[in-house]
């Protein structure tokens, strides 16, 4: 409790109680819509999701190592539909596309000079794409990379506050330990901290939001849907902080969530828009789901 003299105990528990609501907040949901292709068979399989700041243009990356681009179409709000869609492959820099095992694209982060960021969990990686561009431009890799779990690595990727690149793999390695935090600084990366690993809970996107808070989606699978949870934490030069429960979803609510994007509306709500990966099965579906927390 904070050292409060007795004129000022009022004011002091008056303080305690709004941290604790403030802490206690729940994301309220909005809508969700299907997303459905005209039957491209290159279509699905959607784990990372930016946004522009206007929560229209967006970016969708597949684990098959294609790129989405599109905008979304709002009605009050919510969103009824896509337009512009394209999608493209990604490219290695010698003008081939990627495929098979170095394709696997999982979590995607913009950066304000339109640079995109791509994390892999094939062949465990960060890359990135210039403005405009699908190819994939090398970034040197951590000998810690080379000891992450096959199909299990890097699926959440966000930029600091600072823009600098953040991922952390999908699984820890174990139940008790917690999921290595690493950053990428220049063309070294770091690990400057980790996260608690909380159940069966698994980091599968992030995104850091206008209020400099990183959000991080998770999912578990029960064996017949799925449930999600979304924690935020406040970056410290020691580490991540202030952790917060803002979502957390019963099982079968929503598909498969895999992607998110933390952006700020007009009436001045955090939203948390998210899209699933249907792991190209018929019975999975692509859907935007659309949470918010009131400022």
């Amino acid at each position: 409790m904070p050292n409060c003299s007795r004129g000022t105990l009022i004011l002091c528990l008056a303080a305690l109680l709004a941290s604790a609501a403030a802490q206690a907040q729940q994301a309220q949901f909005l809508d969700s819509f299907t997303w459905s292709s005209s039957g491209a068979a290159e279509f699905g399989g959607f784990s990372g999701l930016e946004l522009a700041p206007d929560g229209e243009s967006f970016f969708a990356m597949s684990d098959s190592g294609m790129l989405a681009t599109g905008a979304l179409i709002r009605e009050n709000g919510k969103i009824v539909g896509v337009s512009e869609a394209q999608l493209n492959q990604l490219m290695r820099q010698n003008g081939n596309p990627l495929t098979g095992f170095a394709a696997d694209a999982e979590g995607l982060a913009l950066a304000k000079d339109g640079r995109l960021y791509v994390s892999f969990e094939g062949f465990h990686r960060v890359a990135f794409l210039a403005p405009q561009s699908y190819v994939t431009r090398h970034i040197p890799r951590d000998p810690a990379f080379e000891t992450q779990q096959r199909n299990s690595s890097f699926e959440a990727l966000a930029l600091d506050p600072q823009g600098r690149p953040i991922t952390l793999p999908e699984r820890s390695g174990a139940w008790e330990r917690p999921f290595p935090v690493f950053r990428l600084e220049g063309n070294t990366w770091s690990q400057p901290y980790t996260l608690r690993r909380d159940g069966k809970y698994l980091p599968v996107g992030a995104d850091t939001g206008p209020d400099d808070r990183l959000y991080l989606l998770e999912r578990h699978f029960t064996g017949i849907a799925f449930t999600s949870r979304v924690r935020s934490f406040a970056f410290t030069p020691t580490g991540l902080v202030d952790e917060r429960l803002v979502l957390q979803t019963p099982a079968g609510r929503h598909d498969n969530l895999e992607g998110i994007s933390v952006w700020q509306d007009e009436d001045g709500r955090i939203r948390l828009t998210m899209i699933s990966d249907d792991n190209f099965n018929f019975f999975q579906r692509t859907q935007f789901v659309e949470y918010a927390l009131e400022p």
